[in-house]
């Protein structure tokens, strides 16, 4: 039985897993759980799932799970839905409410950046294995995730940011920013720049106090699916006295999808977005796994929800699909046009849902 058939068996049984594939990494990793028990993450070595805020961060602990990798072979191409999807009118009108309102708070001084999103729904029949493998082939160089535990759904995610890499208390970490849909000639307009700088300066000013010999690349171009990204490499030594999760702590959540200050940010997000993130914009991946911790954001992802769970030969049910995707609000934010930069967005997941 391969990894994806096994990631299917137990689905059927409702045994928590997750399969997943580091960026342009050709092979497949699989982290299988033994029973069904959660286990909140406190530091166990393993695979973690955190959400982004008052959410049970889960892990596959490797006490209590088994480990397989292969090579990933493609199969044929699976029909996809291609579908172009079309918010509804009110859906737009939220959420360029919500961008509005950012807009004048920071405008007020409450805050110099904040991140908003929204949630798409959607209603398909999804064969969830073979989406994924079209996600495997059509983002090589993401974090590519599938995950599921019974007690908190069934996740698949094609994401660009890393949180953290940290091996022998060396750790790197990014700055990723700005965004517009990919073309021959990327200009960067100040507004994107601005943003870009805002992230890179929050964290440097967060790990100042655990880190020693900091060092921030200059800013370049990283393509992510349909769209492109600024995007800065950052890295440096863990004082003697900080340990891994005293890091995660500080960058979780990055500027990136939360906002600075942090507190202020996330308030308004709490107050406003008016549904849970629950673990999009979390963090996922290693923790203390093959002598090193290896963690990304949780974005690009999607959500399952409302699924039967009598499946005979593949997971492909009656699904409502959640679409998570959000955008980075500064003073010159306009609109309208970040309603449009979570519609490219979005496409990331809409382009490789499969029947």
């Amino acid at each position: 039985m391969n990894l994806l058939e096994k990631a299917l068996f137990y689905f059927q049984n409702q045994l928590p897993f997750v399969v997943y594939a580091k960026p342009d990494d050709v092979v497949l990793q699989g982290v299988f759980q033994k029973n069904d028990a959660l286990h909140v993450f406190e530091n166990q070595n393993g695979f973690v799932f955190a959400g982004f805020y008052n959410e049970t961060n889960v892990v596959f602990p490797l006490t209590d799970s088994e480990v397989f990798q292969e090579e990933i072979i493609f199969n044929e191409e699976a029909q996809t839905f291609n579908l172009e999807h079309t918010s509804v009118e009110n859906a737009q009108k939220s959420f360029e409410n919500l961008v509005q309102k950012a807009v004048s708070e920071i405008e007020n001084g409450t805050f110099q950046k904040v991140v908003v999103s929204r949630k798409i729904e959607i209603s398909q029949s999804v064969d969830v294995i073979k989406s994924y493998q079209k996600l495997l082939k059509t983002y090589p160089t993401a974090f590519r995730y599938l995950w599921y535990h019974p007690q908190v759904g069934l996740w698949m995610g094609a994401t660009p940011e890393q949180l953290t890499k940290i091996n022998n208390h060396t750790f790197e970490t990014v700055s990723l920013a700005g965004t517009q849909v990919v073309s021959e000639n990327v200009i960067w307009q100040e507004k994107e720049v601005k943003e870009h700088q805002l992230v890179t300066d929050y964290i440097k000013n967060s790990t100042e106090n655990l880190v020693e010999n900091i060092q921030i690349s200059k800013a370049y171009t990283q393509k992510a699916g349909n769209v492109v990204h600024l995007k800065s490499d950052i890295s440096g030594k863990l004082k003697s006295d900080i340990s891994e999760n005293d890091l995660i702590n500080a960058l979780h959540p990055t500027s990136a999808v939360c906002g600075m200050p942090l507190h202020i940010a996330r308030n308004f997000i709490l107050e406003n977005e008016k549904y849970n993130r629950k673990y999009y914009s979390g963090f996922l991946g290693e923790f203390r796994m093959q002598e090193q911790t290896n963690l990304f954001v949780n974005l690009r992802c999607c959500e399952f929800v409302n699924f039967n769970n009598n499946v005979n030969s593949n997971i492909k049910m009656q699904f409502e699909v959640n679409i998570y995707v959000g955008c980075g609000i500064t003073k010159d934010s306009q609109a309208d046009k970040e309603f449009i930069e979570t519609e490219n967005k979005a496409k990331t997941i809409l382009s490789v849902l499969c029947y």
